[in-house]
This record gives C-alpha cells, sequence and structure tokens, in this order.
C-alpha cells in the first residue's frame, strides 16, 4: 500500500487494551496537511491542539505516572478499565471568557467571543425547540379532542372515555392562534439562520489564501477501520461546531467511549454537547501522552506517509486520494490486530459473525 520506505513506528510507552466489539470505542484526531502537494515530498509534522498550527514536533517529556496506567491490570474489565482512566484524568478545562474591551484589537480573543456567541445562539435555540415540543404536543391533544376517531378506526373494542369537542368558535380561534404562531415561527427562523450564518463566516472566512486543510481522522478502537476521514478546507480555522457536525453521521449506534486529545476542538462546549446527546463517555488522554490516542496517532502517521507519494492541488483531489487511501487501508492485512494478518473489513465482518 505504502509507496515509500515508511517511517520507523514508535512503541507504545504504557500498557495498552482496546475495545472488546466493533463500534464500543471510536479513536478521533485533527491532521493537518498542506492545501496543495504538487510535488512528493515528506509531509510536515503539524499540531493543531492550541487551536493554532505549530509546525513542529513536541519535544518529548520524561517519563511520569499518567492516567493510562490504569490499564495494566490485565484482569480488570475493559470497560471498568476505560471508566478508571476517565476519573483518574485532569478534569476539562473550560477557557475563561475573553475580556471584551480588547476584543477589537485581539484577533484570539476576538475569535473566542465569537464562538461564546455561537455557544448561546446553540443554547437558545435548544430551548426555543423544547418549548416548540411542548407547544405541538398540546396542539395535537386538543386535535384528537376535536377530531375523535370513528369507532372504526380504534385499536382496542373498548371504547375510550367521552370526549366533549370545543365549541365551533373557540376552536376556531384556536386555530387562529395556531397559525399564528407557525408564522412566528417561521419569522424566528429567519433571524435564527441569519445569525448562525453570520457567527459561520466569522468563524471561517473565505478560504482561497488557505494553506492548510484539516483531516478528521475516525477509526474503530477494535478492529482499527477507518469510519470516514471528512475535511476542512478552513484548515487551522476549522471550528468544534464544524467537527461535531462531521462527527456526528460517522458515530457508532452502539458507542460507549470516543478518544481524543485535549484540542481546543475536542474540549469545547459544543463537543461536550455531543457527547450528552449521543450518550458517550468523552475520554480525553493525558497532556503530552499521545501515545494514549496510539491508535489514531499511528494513522495519522500511516495517512501522511501514503498522502506524501501523491500529489494534489485542490480541496476535491485531495478528497479522491482521501476516499482511496479509506478504502485500500481497510482493506489491507494488518498487524497488531486480535486476529493478526486480516484487514479491518474482514476482522470486523468476523467479529459479527461470531
Amino acid at each position: 500500500m505504502d509507496h515509500r520506505v515508511p517511517r520507523p513506528k514508535r512503541g507504545l510507552s504504557c500498557p495498552t487494551r482496546t475495545a472488546e466489539e466493533p463500534g464500543q470505542t471510536l479513536n478521533a484526531d485533527l491532521c493537518f496537511v498542506p492545501a496543495t502537494h504538487p510535488a512528493p515530498t515528506d509531509l510536515p509534522a503539524v499540531s493543531g491542539s492550541s487551536g493554532r498550527l505549530i509546525v513542529a514536533p513536541a519535544p518529548a517529556d520524561p517519563p511520569r505516572p499518567h492516567p493510562g496506567q490504569v490499564f495494566a491490570d490485565p484482569e480488570r474489565p475493559y470497560a471498568a478499565a476505560m471508566q478508571a482512566f476517565v476519573a483518574a484524568s485532569p478534569p476539562r478545562i473550560t477557557p475563561a471568557a475573553p475580556p471584551t474591551t480588547d476584543a477589537a484589537l485581539d484577533p484570539a480573543a476576538l475569535q473566542r467571543a465569537i464562538r461564546q456567541a455561537a455557544d448561546r445562539l446553540r443554547v437558545e435555540r435548544r430551548a426555543v425547540r423544547q418549548r416548540r415540543q411542548a407547544e405541538d404536543a398540546l396542539w395535537r391533544q386538543l386535535w384528537r379532542q376535536q377530531h375523535p376517531p370513528h369507532a372504526a378506526e380504534r385499536p382496542t373494542p373498548r371504547p375510550p372515555a367521552p370526549v366533549v369537542p370545543l365549541p365551533s368558535a373557540m376552536w376556531r380561534t384556536l386555530r387562529q392562534q395556531r397559525q399564528e404562531t407557525l408564522r412566528q415561527r417561521a419569522a424566528e427562523d429567519a433571524i435564527w439562520r441569519a445569525a448562525r450564518q453570520d457567527i459561520r463566516t466569522q468563524l471561517a472566512p473565505a478560504t482561497a489564501s488557505r494553506t492548510w486543510i484539516a483531516i478528521l481522522v475516525i477509526t474503530d478502537n477494535c478492529t482499527r477501520q477507518c469510519r470516514g476521514l471528512p475535511l476542512f478546507v478552513a484548515g487551522a480555522s476549522v471550528t468544534a461546531e464544524q467537527v461535531v457536525d462531521a462527527l456526528r453521521d460517522l458515530l457508532a449506534p452502539d458507542l460507549q467511549f470516543l478518544i481524543t486529545d485535549r484540542g481546543t476542538h475536542f474540549t469545547a462546549n459544543a463537543f461536550a454537547q455531543l457527547a450528552t446527546d449521543a450518550d458517550f463517555v468523552h475520554v480525553l488522554i493525558a497532556r503530552h501522552r499521545p501515545q494514549t490516542n496510539g491508535i489514531a496517532e499511528r494513522f495519522v502517521q500511516t495517512l501522511k506517509d501514503w498522502l506524501a507519494a501523491h500529489t494534489w492541488t485542490t480541496a476535491e483531489e485531495l478528497a479522491t486520494l482521501l476516499a482511496s487511501f479509506r478504502a485500500e487501508y481497510n482493506d489491507r492485512p494488518h498487524q497488531g490486530l486480535g486476529i493478526p494478518g486480516l484487514s479491518p473489513n474482514e476482522f470486523t465482518n468476523r467479529l459479527w459473525l461470531l
């Protein structure tokens, strides 16, 4: 699969455990590559976890105790070990609110202020949806009261308690109020969409001058199967909301754990809300311990080694390459799996047959 001499892969320096079933745990990471790659050359090591790109490898810290040591006990059940890892990891740190007086002078502070505005808009929208759900439930109840089913349409032979329809004048008033509510909702939705688009424009301006492209890497912890490689032409300006939107469609139905680093894209409020909505535990790896997310880190290294031998000048060409790489990667025999020598696709199929 690789057309170049592969780089040596570093081994893990801590005890490791993998998920017991496909879809139980996913590893995710962001990979940054140049927007154009006109000639086959090695791709630089790029870090974007701080919210800005650093084109240099991070210095290694001396060994020290870390949460990953909870996996040293092979007798501990996998789910219990993951929960212990989460408990031993440092808590999520929410950035402090930036001072509004200097936001216009500090681009980073301005970006944080815009993201906070996006978070507020999202919370307000969620509250509006909950209120509308309650209003719709009440309207459906009134509609059923006004339009009881005929005897032949009733699901059970026992007749329900008699329901007295509302007087015609009152029902006409309620219908007029309902129509006015729907018109008001349409106006509110137009305002919300305009505000959301304004925030998106500020967070991700025109991309003609972008020099980097961000790639979201999602791999299955059990089978090493790559679930997707969405790319973002915004590059270093990719937002947590964009990452979350792309990730929603790639989550496993029975996902229990999602492992990421502590980059700003994964510690934002939008990602915490995704974990709540999708009902999974977000496992944040220890700082300066990328090997804890080794499956994603190794995948990124393999991907960049493969891309180094190819060229692209547009995001569309890169997207075609990523689709080809994913298909080839998932069908190529791997080592290090529970059943060595199988491809991720074949390994997944065999596990589902057990």
